[in-house]
């Protein structure tokens, strides 16, 4: 599956028509995470380090791509299902959707989930999800920030559309710039942020759509990008 998604994935890397991508899932689960049956049949650290590698790299992957990345979650998201969630751009769940990094039950801690799942909530909401392995509700999972918005299971296709259609009234240069630079800044000291976020926003201002938004914003009219979005 990992594979299957990558190379899916890979394949959306130069699609100009992609303007979001929505991960969702057929049938009960949403994702449970890594087969614990294969990971067990082959017990070598060589293995499990590939695994988790693969894992990681396919995760990075969808902080990379240059389009808002929403995942759509019904039923159970655990362990590596739960850092799915996390690292996707955004999510919505049902309201029967459930959330845990439960391997610490098993005697592994989820220590590559923590990675997206400590960059989503708390640090003292996040260690608690990873230290007792329990499931929070949806309702917990948005009042704790690791989802963006809740619906009843037969509610959840207009909710994620809805979201979908604001994202699509957006340029989609903007939201590259910004998504690339969201994700960097995070990770540098608080002056290397402003002056890669003021580096962004120049270089943004500078594209036609962004002169022609504050334009229309100035003429008090309905921006036209003519396409450009």
């Amino acid at each position: 599956m990992l594979s299957a998604l990558q190379s899916r994935l890979d394949g959306l890397k130069n699609e100009s028509t992609l303007r979001v991508l929505v991960i969702a899932a057929k049938g009960k689960a949403f994702c449970a995470g890594h087969d614990l049956r294969e990971m067990r049949a082959q017990p070598s650290h060589y293995y499990y380090q590939n695994l988790f590698n693969q894992c990681a790299n396919f995760m990075m992957s969808l902080q990379n791509l240059s389009v808002p990345v929403i995942a759509k979650i019904q039923g159970i998201a655990t362990a590596a299902g739960c850092q799915l969630v996390a690292q996707c751009d955004l999510a919505v769940a049902s309201s029967d959707a459930r959330f845990a990094v439960s391997g610490v039950n098993l005697g592994l801690f989820c220590s590559t989930p923590s990675v997206a799942l400590s960059r989503n909530v708390s640090r003292k909401a996040a260690f608690e999800m990873l230290a007792t392995g329990d499931f929070i509700d949806a309702q917990n999972a948005l009042s704790k920030g690791l989802v963006n918005r809740v619906a009843e299971p037969g509610a959840i296709d207009q909710a994620v559309e809805s979201l979908v259609a604001s994202i699509l009234k957006k340029p989609a240069i903007a939201l590259a710039m910004g998504k690339a630079l969201f994700y960097q800044q995070l990770e540098t000291s608080m002056s290397e942020a402003y002056e890669q976020a003021a580096h962004t926003m120049a270089c943004n201002m500078m594209d036609p759509s962004a002169l022609e938004g504050v334009q229309a914003f100035i003429e008090k009219r309905p921006p036209n990008w003519s396409g450009s979005i």
